[in-house]
C-alpha cells in the first residue's frame, strides 16, 4: 500500500482535477436537461420547455459574460492601480503571464487588511486581477509570488470561463425552478389527472423542480473547489515551490479575517474563502485550507 505520505506529482494532480472537473460540468448539464424534462412534463409544453429553457440559459450567459467583471470590481471596492506604484508586483504578474503565453491582466488593489486575491474577466485576453492591501503586507516576496501564481494559473486555465458556464447553469436552474414552482403553487397550473400523467413520474418531476437549485448548487460549489485544487497544483508548477504557496494558505489560516467587501456570489472567486461559515464542507465554495496546505507539502 501507498505511504500516507508519498510525494504526488504536480502534473498527476493536474490531470485529474481537470478530469473531475469535467464531469461535474457534465453532471450540471444532465441535470439542466432533467429539469427541462420535468417542466415539460409537469406543464404539458412539450418542445417549447427546451425552448424557455435556452432563452433563460442565453440570457444568464450572456449577463455574466459582458456585465460581470465590471459589476463584481466595482462592487469589491477594487482601485485600479499603475505600474510606477507597483513596479515588483507588475514586474512579477508580467512574468508569470508570459510564462503562461497570455496578455498580463489589468491590476487592481482592494484597500482590505484580510490577505486575498481574485481574477475575473471573459478570457485571458481580457482578465482583471485584484489583490488585498492585506496580501501585500503580510505576504514575503516568494509567498506573494505564489498567490499570483495561482490567479494567473486561473486565467490560463481559462477558469473564468469554465466557472461562468457553471454559473449560467446555475442561475438558468434557479430561475427555471422558482417560476414553475410559483406557477404550480400560486396557480394551481400543471397536469392534474395523475392517471393521464403516471402517479409516480408526476412526483419524481415536482421533486427535480423543487431540488434542481439545490442540486446545481452543490455541483458549482464542487466545481470550485476543483478549480482551487488545479490552480494550486498549477501554480506550484510555475513557481516550482509548492511550500510558498502552502506557506501563505498558513499565514491567511491562521490571520482569519474575512474581506468586508466580499459576499457570497463573489466569495467562489478568491484565492480563499473571503468569508466566515459554518457550512459544510459540500456547501463551501473552497476546499478545507489544511486540505490544500496538505496536498502542496506532498507535491514532487
Amino acid at each position: 500500500m501507498a505511504d500516507a505520505f508519498e510525494k504526488v506529482s504536480f502534473f498527476d494532480e493536474i490531470s485529474a482535477n481537470k478530469r473531475y472537473s469535467i464531469v461535474l460540468l457534465f453532471c450540471m448539464f444532465v441535470l439542466y436537461l432533467t429539469l427541462i424534462w420535468a417542466i415539460s412534463f409537469v406543464f404539458e409544453i412539450g418542445p417549447f420547455g427546451v425552448i424557455i429553457g435556452f432563452f433563460v440559459l442565453v440570457f444568464y450567459a450572456f449577463v455574466s459574460y459582458f456585465m460581470g467583471s465590471d459589476f463584481i470590481l466595482s462592487l469589491s471596492g477594487a482601485k485600479k492601480v499603475t505600474r510606477e506604484n507597483y513596479p515588483y508586483l507588475f514586474l512579477t504578474v508580467d512574468g508569470l503571464a508570459a510564462a503562461n503565453g497570455i496578455k498580463a491582466p489589468d491590476i487592481y488593489i482592494i484597500e482590505d487588511p484580510s490577505p486575498n486575491a481574485f481574477v475575473v474577466g471573459r478570457n485571458p485576453n481580457n482578465s482583471h486581477l485584484a489583490v488585498t492591501r492585506g496580501l501585500l503586507d503580510v505576504m514575503n516576496k516568494d509567498e506573494l509570488t505564489a498567490v499570483l501564481a495561482h490567479e494567473i494559473s486561473h486565467i490560463a486555465n481559462y477558469d473564468i470561463r469554465f466557472m461562468l458556464i457553471a454559473v449560467a447553469f446555475a442561475g438558468a436552474i434557479a430561475m427555471l425552478s422558482d417560476i414553475m414552482w410559483r406557477s404550480m403553487y400560486y396557480g394551481n397550473r400543471g397536469r392534474n389527472n395523475e392517471d393521464k400523467g403516471g402517479g409516480l413520474l408526476m412526483v419524481i418531476a415536482i421533486v427535480l423542480i423543487v431540488l434542481a437549485p439545490v442540486f446545481s448548487e452543490l455541483i458549482r460549489f464542487s466545481i470550485s473547489r476543483k478549480r482551487e485544487y488545479l490552480a494550486d497544483a498549477n501554480g506550484a508548477r510555475m513557481t516550482r515551490q509548492p511550500q510558498n504557496l502552502a506557506s501563505a494558505l498558513e499565514k491567511i489560516a491562521k490571520i482569519n479575517k474575512p474581506v468586508a467587501a466580499a459576499t457570497d456570489s463573489t466569495a467562489p472567486l478568491y484565492f480563499s474563502r473571503p468569508l466566515t461559515s459554518s457550512f459544510f464542507h459540500l456547501f463551501s465554495t473552497h476546499p478545507p485550507i489544511e486540505e490544500r496546505i496538505k496536498k502542496l507539502r506532498l507535491m514532487a
